[in-house]
């Protein structure tokens, strides 16, 4: 399967590979090939009139006895050419919907797909009294065979798949248009079809007919209904009854909409030294670069007219930033370590080194999986009913009828070990996190009874979490950029990046990070301008160089990069960027971060903050609806896919919001009210905003704590607030 965090970069390599061209060099054709492409260009009236009298024969490949299937294509097919003989319209239709050979191949324009609402919405009543529908599917046709072997200069690109749009009635099967297809190809260039690849495949296929909701379908849709009547109620009686806000039930302030709201999008101004403000800013900012990256990807896979383009695009610096968003991942488990760190060593210390691990776990399960849940069930029974395209369900980050039978295994959060077939592939980042979390409490213990000397033995393991992925690379190739590993893409990428013992280094340089925080908590800290500016050229220096560092050996570029310099990069850039982070972290808390301070620490941030684990579940269900439902044909430039981008985050944050207000904060309100010592303490002081330690690439812990805890890793809520309002005083009382 996929996988979203290195699909770019492959797609890109394969780009490459499959163009194989120079940017200084053009694709030509010989008189002979155009000849052969134009004799192609009004395939849909060569196709019927070559078929004017079909055959059942016509339909069914060489030695294959027609099935009743194959009759009722041919009695359906027979209507068709009727019906264009006696001039119904109709039948014109289903010509008129046909694509052709598109404009513009040589610039990469490799997809005409006709068009797809003028077939599907076909309906003829017969004679016989049957009903003929149109099927749309996609046809594949071989651009070199069909030029004898690419011709001329043609070169890399003529490699390259043509897809057009083809319709004919809904009886008929793939293999039949895949059959009729064949021959027809022959008669007009001359040639008969070698590749064994079918031109015409049932899964790009569509008809205006749907299929029954089933069982899950319709739980699915009453699960979110009776949520959506109960939040309705809530808020209904929060409006319209309750005049007191302090006297609002807490049940009912849970589900209350506008309690949710009104804590969801309250921002503090006031400073305060005991919250790292500065987390809201860089957990926003890294849910950005993540769909942002993820457009990118939708971008390119989209119909372009210019794909030869894309190739050119990926030799430009800018590429770096989109194929290394995998560092925002590593900002969020910088960002999870350090709070696991600094929160509860802080409620440890209070509590003289007790540690009710068992409830933490329990805390952690109950926030995350009612989001997580609900999210499986729509991408795999919602989302289908949502758009419909020529290419909605053909191209997506995941094939999600996997969920059918691997769901489970991303609700124990253990997927990226348990099964090579994930239902959402995003939800890797979740389970790294959440075993990373299960081994937090035996590393503060060793923090917490041994201080500096359980600090350098975490040291130790990161380092040799480390070496063992560079080890791992040169003796098994295992490369990203240069495609070792014998085993193919996923089984490289999944080694290196969705594995947990391979993506610790982030999640254990923040735990370090947090416990140098707690031991130099209250102590002023001055530092002259050399060493601030020492510090932040440091800072950026890693920080940029991890981003751009394999800039001269990225797409299309001559150098190949040998496996130990790789290996070096991967582990060490996983080291160098959490230590990047540290810095700036630093430098926003203790007065010397600046421009960069005021920009991460604005409030402006704190509502995105909020919704981030929602919008990072959520986001992919409006780019994949979006780019599903394309029907006509696209154009690739930065510029369009700034475009594509606002539109799709925009929607997503809207989504977030919906799913906030549905199930994160009700859920999240219930299991504080149920928790052992988490019930709501007498109308305790509101705190200031802090980011919570959670997330998918961004953080799903999204809660408010009383000033002090209750016990570690617990809070107690506010019962002037809504339990999920995420305002947390993280050092003193937040818990992951």
């Amino acid at each position: 399967m996929v996988k979203i965090t290195l699909v770019l970069l492959l797609f890109g390599l394969a780009l490459a590979s499959a163009l194989d061209l120079g940017l200084d060099k053009d694709i030509e054709l010989d008189a002979k090939d155009y000849q052969k492409l134009n004799k192609l260009r009004h395939l849909s009236e060569a196709f019927f009139t070559h078929y004017q009298n079909v055959t059942l024969e016509d339909l069914v490949p060489e030695g294959r006895i027609p099935t009743v299937s194959d009759l009722l294509c041919y009695a359906e097919f027979a209507q068709v050419t009727a019906g264009l003989a006696s001039g119904s319209l109709w039948s014109y239709n289903m010509i008129d919907s046909w694509g052709s050979i598109p404009a513009g191949i040589l610039k990469g324009h490799f997809k005409d797909l006709g068009h797809y609402d003028e077939c599907v919405a076909i309906e003829q009543t017969l004679t016989s009294g049957s009903v003929l529908l149109g099927k749309y599917c996609l046809a594949n046709l071989p651009l070199t065979e069909l030029l004898g072997g690419g011709g001329g200069g043609g070169g890399g690109m003529m490699r390259m798949n043509i897809q057009s749009a083809v319709c004919f009635p809904a009886s008929c099967s793939a293999t039949n248009m895949d059959t009729l297809l064949r021959r027809v190809l022959k008669q007009l260039v001359g040639l008969e079809l070698t590749s064994t690849q079918s031109l015409v495949s049932e899964s790009t296929c569509k008809t205006a007919e749907r299929e029954d909701y089933d069982a899950v379908t319709i739980f699915t849709i009453s699960l979110l209904s009776v949520f959506g009547g109960v939040v309705a109620l809530a808020t209904l009686y929060d409006y319209f009854l309750c005049e007191d806000q302090k006297k609002l039930p807490a049940l009912l302030k849970a589900f209350s909409a506008r309690a949710n709201s009104r804590a969801l999008f309250t921002v503090s101004t006031k400073p305060n030294p005991n919250v790292v403000e500065c987390l809201h800013g860089l957990r926003g900012m890294s849910l950005i670069w993540v769909c942002f990256g993820h457009n990118y990807i939708i971008g390119i896979t989209s119909p372009n007219i210019n794909l030869y383009d894309v190739y050119t695009w990926a030799k430009t610096p800018f590429v770096e930033i989109i194929q290394e968003g995998v560092f925002a991942v590593d900002t969020f488990f910088f960002i999870s370590g350090l709070l696991v760190a600094m929160v509860a060593l802080r409620a440890m210390e209070k509590a003289k080194g007790k540690l009710n691990i068992p409830l933490m776990y329990l805390h952690r399960y109950l926030r995350l999986t009612p989001v997580v849940a609900v999210s499986i069930l729509v991408y795999w029974k919602i989302l289908p009913l949502l758009g419909d395209g020529p290419l909605f369900g053909n191209w997506n980050f995941d094939n999600y009828d996997t969920c059918e039978d691997n769901w489970y295994w991303t609700l124990l959060y253990i997927q990226n070990y348990a099964t090579k077939q994930e239902c959402l592939a995003h939800t890797w980042y979740l389970a790294i996190d959440m075993q990373l979390y299960i081994l937090g409490p035996f590393l503060l213990l060793i923090v917490y009874k041994w201080g500096k000397k359980g600090a350098a033995v975490v040291l130790l393991i990161t380092l040799g979490f480390a070496a063992y992925l560079f080890s791992i690379m040169v003796i098994d190739d295992y490369s990203l950029l240069n495609g070792g590993g014998g085993g193919g893409p996923d089984e490289y990428s999944e080694d290196l990046s969705h594995y947990t013992h391979n993506r610790t280094s982030g999640w254990l340089v923040g735990f370090l990070f947090g416990y140098f925080l707690h031991s130099i908590r209250g102590k002023e800290i001055k530092l002259n301008r050399p060493a601030v500016w020492l510090g932040w050229l440091t800072s950026l220096a890693l920080l940029f160089t991890c981003i751009f560092a394999m800039y001269p050996y990225g797409t299309g570029k001559a150098k190949t990069i040998p496996i130990l310099n790789e290996a070096f990069y991967v582990s060490l850039s996983r080291i160098a960027w959490p230590l990047g982070l540290s810095w700036v972290v630093f430098a926003c808390m203790k007065g010397y971060g600046g421009l960069a301070n005021s920009f991460l620490s604005s409030p402006l941030w704190q509502p995105l903050s909020k919704l981030s684990f929602c919008t990072y579940m959520g986001h992919l269900v409006i780019q994949n609806l979006n780019g599903g439902r394309t029907r006509v044909n696209t154009y690739f430039s930065n510029y369009d896919i700034m475009l594509r981008f606002w539109q799709d985050f925009g929607f997503s944050v809207l989504l977030a919001y919906v799913m906030y207000i549905l199930i994160e904060a009700p859920c999240g309100g219930v299991e504080s009210l149920l928790l052992p010592n988490r019930r709501p303490a007498p109308q305790p002081k509101v705190l200031p905003a802090e980011a919570s330690p959670e997330a998918n690439p961004s953080p799903a812990d999204l809660e408010k704590q009383a000033p002090e805890p209750i016990a570690p890793f617990n809070e107690a809520t506010s019962a002037s607030a809504p339990p999920l309002d995420s305002k947390t005083e993280l050092p003193t009382n937040e818990e992951k």
